[in-house]
C-alpha cells in the first residue's frame, strides 16, 4: 500500500435548479403559501469515495453529465461538497479552466506575465521561463499581438504552456489532451509521458480510452454520479466502452477468426495470419511477421474518422497501438456498405505470453466510438523462453477500399 496523497470520502454534491420565478415579494409569498419551493434538487454526485496514492496516474472517466467535472472542482476546492470530505496531503495544481484570467486586450507577452502572477510566479520567475513557454506554445511570431486576435486553439496552447510550469504535488488535468492541433498534441503526450516517468501524481479526466490505457495505472468510471467500476485501467476502459455502445451484440468468441462484431453503425471482422495461414498460437522463433487483417463495413458515410488498433498483454497493459492518422496512411472516408480492409504486417518481436487485440473506429476528436470490438483476437506466443523481445516492431500497412 502506497502513501495516500488524496482521500475522497463519501462525497455527495447537490445543486438547486430553479423551477419557478418569483417576481417580487408578493409572488414569493404566494409561492410560499402554496408550498411551492421554486427549485428542485439535482444530485450530481452520490457517495463517491476513492484514494489516490503518491505516484499514481489516476484516470477518471464517464459520459458527459456523469459528474466528472463537478468531482474535479470539489477536489480542486472550487466547489464545496454537500456531504463528505476531501483530504489532500500536499499542493494541488488544477488544469481545469485553462486561460482563466487572460485579458483579450493585452498582448500574448503581457498575458504570460499576468497568468504567471495568478499562478504565484514572481516577475523574475516568469522572465526565466518565458522563452520556454513561448517555444513550447509555438507562438514566437504572435507574442506582441493582442490576445483577441488569437484563434481559440492558440489561446489554449499558450494557457497550457504557462500552466505546466506550475509546481505541485498533485496535478489535476481535465480534458487537456485535446489541446491544439496534432503536432501540439504530440508535445502534450510527451509531457504526460515525462510526468509518468518522474512518478508524478496526476489525476486525468478524458474521453480518450487510449490515453487512459497508455498513461494511467488506476482508474474509476463514474455513471450518474456514482463510481460503477474502479481498479485496473483495462477493466475500467472496457466498461466505459460498453456503456457507450449499448446496442452492440454480445462479443464473439475471440479464438475464432472472421467472426463479426455488429453494432448500430456497422460491422468489423478480424483475423491473424502467420506464414500464410490463420493461427492463434505462435512459435516465436519460427514466425518472422504477423499479419492482422481487419474488414470494416459502416452503415452510413463517416468522414473525419480513424481506425485504431491496440495489442494488450494479458494483464491489460498496451504494448503496441496504431491509428490511421498522419504520418501513417489515412482513410479519407468510410462509405456506407462499402467494405474497407486494413492489413497490418508487424514484425514478430513479442515475448512469450498471451495477447489481446482491440479494434475501434472513432472520430478524430476521440469523443466517442462508432464501432468497437474489444478482444477481437487473442494469440499466444511461445518458444522464446524468458528472454523474449518487447520492442517496437517494424510495421507495414495497406488499405484497400
Amino acid at each position: 500500500m502506497g502513501q495516500p496523497v488524496l482521500e475522497v470520502r463519501n462525497i455527495k454534491k447537490n445543486f438547486r435548479l430553479p423551477t419557478e420565478q418569483a417576481n417580487g415579494i408578493k409572488q414569493a409569498f404566494v409561492n410560499w403559501t402554496r408550498g411551492v419551493k421554486g427549485y428542485k434538487t439535482q444530485q450530481v454526485l452520490r457517495d463517491v469515495s476513492f484514494t489516490v496514492e503518491r505516484g499514481d496516474f489516476f484516470g477518471i472517466v464517464g459520459r458527459n453529465g456523469s459528474g466528472k467535472s463537478t468531482l474535479l472542482k470539489i477536489i480542486s476546492q472550487i466547489y464545496t461538497p454537500t456531504e463528505g470530505q476531501v483530504v489532500v496531503h500536499g499542493k494541488i495544481v488544477p488544469f481545469i479552466e485553462l486561460g482563466v484570467g487572460f485579458n483579450p486586450e493585452l498582448t500574448g507577452r503581457e498575458n504570460v506575465y499576468l497568468n504567471g502572477a495568478l499562478l504565484g510566479f514572481s516577475g523574475e520567475e516568469v522572465d526565466a521561463m518565458y522563452d520556454d513557454i513561448v517555444t513550447f506554445a509555438e507562438l514566437a511570431d504572435f507574442m506582441d499581438q493582442k490576445l483577441k486576435n488569437y484563434s481559440s486553439g492558440m489561446q489554449v496552447r499558450l494557457a497550457f504552456s504557462i500552466a505546466i510550469k506550475a509546481q505541485g504535488d498533485i496535478l489535476v488535468l481535465d480534458e487537456v489532451l485535446a489541446v491544439g492541433d496534432e503536432a501540439f498534441q504530440r508535445k502534450c503526450y510527451e509531457y504526460f509521458a515525462q510526468l509518468k516517468r518522474q512518478k508524478k501524481t496526476v489525476i486525468l479526466v478524458t474521453h480518450d480510452m487510449g490515453s487512459v490505457q497508455r498513461f494511467c495505472n488506476k482508474a474509476i468510471l463514474i455513471d450518474q454520479g456514482r463510481i460503477t467500476v474502479a481498479g485496473h485501467t483495462a477493466e475500467v476502459t472496457d466498461a466505459y466502452q460498453r456503456l457507450n455502445m449499448p446496442v452492440a451484440t454480445e462479443e464473439t468468441d475471440t479464438t475464432e477468426a472472421d467472426q463479426p462484431t455488429i453494432t448500430q453503425q456497422g460491422t468489423i471482422t478480424a483475423r491473424l495470419l502467420a506464414n500464410g495461414r490463420a493461427i492463434d498460437v505462435i512459435d516465436g522463433p519460427a514466425v518472422q511477421t504477423l499479419r492482422f487483417e481487419t474488414t470494416i463495413t459502416t452503415n452510413r458515410d463517416i468522414t473525419e474518422a480513424l481506425f485504431g488498433f491496440t495489442i494488450h498483454q494479458d494483464d491489460g497493459v498496451p504494448v503496441f497501438w496504431y491509428t490511421t492518422e498522419p504520418p501513417h496512411p489515412t482513410i479519407d472516408r468510410f462509405r456506407a456498405n462499402q467494405p474497407i480492409t486494413i492489413a497490418l504486417d508487424i514484425q514478430n518481436i513479442f515475448g512469450d505470453g498471451r495477447y489481446y487485440v482491440d479494434l475501434v473506429v472513432k472520430p478524430y476528436d476521440r469523443t466517442t466510438e462508432y464501432i468497437i470490438h474489444k478482444q477481437a483476437l487473442q494469440f499466444t506466443v511461445v518458444g522464446w523462453g524468458e528472454n523474449g523481445w518487447m520492442l517496437h516492431p517494424q510495421t507495414e500497412v495497406t488499405i484497400e477500399t
